[in-house]
């Protein structure tokens, strides 16, 4: 089951709110004054004893995780190796403009995504066209399940406007191709499935130079080819409103590739710290060594 915790908090800081407000505007004065003619202490009863002391926890945890910063786990190797399967990040949710709980309507435009940020949003699903040409949205290729309401993380590869080409790993951009450097095979450990996957295609490790952002990616050929660029749900040019993304784990990401332009109104924010890392028991742990690391 998935949920939604800005809904949540949205909802109970709502909750909390009526209740105290409502009890302080009909009955507190009522109560106390029959409390204290009866020479009883007073006390408020617990619904509005607890909602008096959560409203203000609750509010300010949905303030801080709505325009501050809002913590989320990588939950797969797509974004190896900048990210980790278990690692615990921090997204900067002002980075691009202050949004509301819940419908992620922004409402303050601060800045728009850079090329190689590496952002978090709300997944938009396959672009399907149906008979009369109406475009829809669904969570499998033929548009035939609802879209799962799920924050993915990739890396921005294309802005609104550019022309782009991929084959496989080879990236051009506006005409130029992307530039990246071997750094040599994966190593890692072979008891995590992740690990286990890039190092029985013989992934290699490259540094990606996107724009002014150079960056770790892994590239698997043995693995078999991934959709180019452009594609039935990609064209060759961005269009204005999205952005093309992709993971660093080339060949083992399902991104734009494959499902087509993320939508700016989909972003929830940019991701800039690891502080927490958990390898899993027997597999490693805690990773002392990624706790504190900035991701580029």
């Amino acid at each position: 089951m998935e949920y939604d915790f800005s809904a949540i908090l949205l909802g109970l800081t709502i909750l909390f709110g009526v209740i105290w407000g409502l009890d302080r505007l009909f009955l507190y004065k009522k109560r106390q004054a029959k409390l204290a003619a009866a020479g009883k202490e007073y006390r408020d009863p617990v619904p509005v004893d607890w909602s008096r002391s959560l409203f203000p926890v609750v509010l300010i945890v949905l303030l801080l995780r709505t325009f501050v910063a809002e913590p989320f786990r990588i939950p797969s190797g797509s974004m190896m190796p900048t990210l980790d399967v278990g690692d615990f990040i921090l997204v900067n949710k002002f980075a691009y403009g202050l949004r509301l709980p819940v419908s992620n309507t922004k409402v303050v435009s601060i800045g728009e995504p850079k090329r190689g940020d590496v952002v978090v949003f709300r997944w938009p699903g396959y672009t399907c066209h149906e008979a009369d040409g109406k475009v829809v949205h669904g969570g499998d290729p033929e548009c035939t399940t609802p879209v799962p309401r799920q924050n993915w993380i990739k890396r921005v590869i294309g802005l609104p406007g550019d022309t782009i080409q991929v084959h496989d790993s080879q990236i051009i951009i506006n005409g130029k191709p992307v530039i990246a450097d071997e750094v040599g095979p994966f190593k890692g450990n072979p008891a995590r499935t992740d690990d286990n996957l890039l190092m029985s295609y013989n992934a290699t490790i490259w540094n990606e130079h996107l724009g002014n952002v150079t960056h770790l990616i892994a590239r698997m050929p043995e693995r078999g080819p991934t959709p180019p660029i452009p594609n039935s749900r990609v064209p060759s040019v961005v269009p204005q409103g999205c952005y093309l993304v992709m993971g660093d784990d080339r060949e083992n990401s399902e991104d734009s590739r494959y499902w087509g332009c993320m939508p700016e109104t989909a972003l929830a924010g940019k991701a800039f710290l690891i502080w927490m890392s958990w390898k899993g028991w027997g597999t490693g742990g805690i990773g002392f060594h990624r706790i504190g690391k900035l991701i580029h």
